[in-house]
């Protein structure tokens, strides 16, 4: 094969690679683009044979990329998003937008952000909805990749790493991120604890039975790898998916977990737990937003990342002790009084 003559290249078979790679699937692309799947077929031959490669093979009822369509992808859907947006910009306008966002956050997050962020959405965008998807994985970026959600929000230490890193090298993005809001990891017992009446040592935590938060089920998360670093470990005897059923499993047991602080008070926890600083020293908690970069020309993804950083402002721990404190002196005002909250 001679080398390869860009101006050889027509531009519908990129149309048509996106598409495939998309679905991994030639019925479904076809239908998307509006045209017959032997048509599809034939633009996928063509631009295999300008790049020499097979670039997707079949496999099962769909199609499988080559690592040659897994590389040249990213670079594809960017360049296709960058000249739709030169050529025929996009329109939103969140008064009359009927549009459905997909968002991916475990349970913390969400009872954080939505309830700032639907205030938004309803004095802005009242025609718009909200799809909150449980997050299964501390990388989301399968999520975003075959559509499953338009943003992912939490805490991605690993993924940021590789975000930065490809900007650093100058190399193709393949995501990217907003800083919304930092946190701090605690750790929880119900009010009656033995522990919850002095500072809790290494030892003492290590010693006690555990409960983790782990969204994919696996028994092990980034405490387990900061003890591993001191050459200790702890006994974890419960795993669940959602911080909140971890509060309420640890309110009524003598489990200790991990929780986000300020999640506490936003959940109504307060009453039933107390929290102690953790006995390690673990890296800043940030909690990002996460995107495809195609995504920064859409003009009603803009609008969402807009109003999310916005609703992200009003999350701070401090904002939180607000909240909970006007929420604490209602309750006083309207019922019985109620013992007030732990403050370690």
């Amino acid at each position: 094969m001679g080398p390869f003559n860009f101006r050889s290249l027509d531009l519908n078979l990129l149309r048509v690679f996106d598409e495939v790679m998309a679905e991994r699937n030639l019925t479904r692309a076809a239908t998307n683009l509006s045209i017959t799947q032997p048509a599809v077929s034939n633009a996928l031959r063509r631009l295999r044979d300008l790049l020499g490669d097979e670039l997707l093979v079949r496999k099962g009822h769909g199609v499988e990329p080559t690592p040659r369509a897994i590389a040249l992808w990213p670079v594809v859907r960017q360049s296709l998003a960058q000249l739709q947006e030169s050529l025929a910009p996009d329109s939103f306008d969140p008064a009359s937008a009927r549009s459905t966002f997909v968002l991916a956050m475990a349970d913390a997050t969400s009872a954080t952000l939505i309830p700032p962020l639907i205030d938004i959405v309803e004095r802005e965008a009242p025609g718009v909805s909200l799809r909150v998807v449980p997050l299964t994985t501390r990388d989301p970026r399968g999520l975003l990749d075959d559509a499953s959600a338009d943003i992912a929000i939490g805490y991605f230490p690993a993924v940021i790493s590789d975000i930065t890193a490809q900007a650093q090298m100058d190399n193709v993005i393949t995501h990217e991120s907003l800083r919304l809001y930092d946190g701090e990891y605690v750790c929880v017992m119900r009010r009656d604890h033995p522990l919850a009446g002095q500072e809790i040592t290494l030892d003492a935590y290590c010693e006690a039975r555990h409960l983790l938060v782990s969204f994919s089920g696996k028994p092990f998360g980034f405490i387990d790898e900061a003890l591993s670093g001191l050459q200790r470990e702890r006994r974890i005897v419960l795993t669940v998916n959602q911080f909140f059923t971890a509060g309420r499993v640890v309110a009524s047991s003598n489990l200790l977990t991990v929780l986000p602080r300020h999640f506490v008070n936003i959940a109504n926890l307060h009453d039933d737990l107390v929290w102690r600083p953790l006995p390690i020293s673990l890296p800043p908690v940030h909690v990002d937003a996460v995107w495809r970069p195609e995504r920064r020309y859409d003009a009603g993804h803009t609008w969402l990342r807009d109003a999310i950083a916005r609703a992200a402002t009003q999350t701070t721990p401090q904002q939180a002790a607000f909240l909970h404190n006007q929420a604490h002196l209602k309750k006083q005002r309207s019922g019985p009084s109620a013992p007030p909250p732990s403050s370690p």
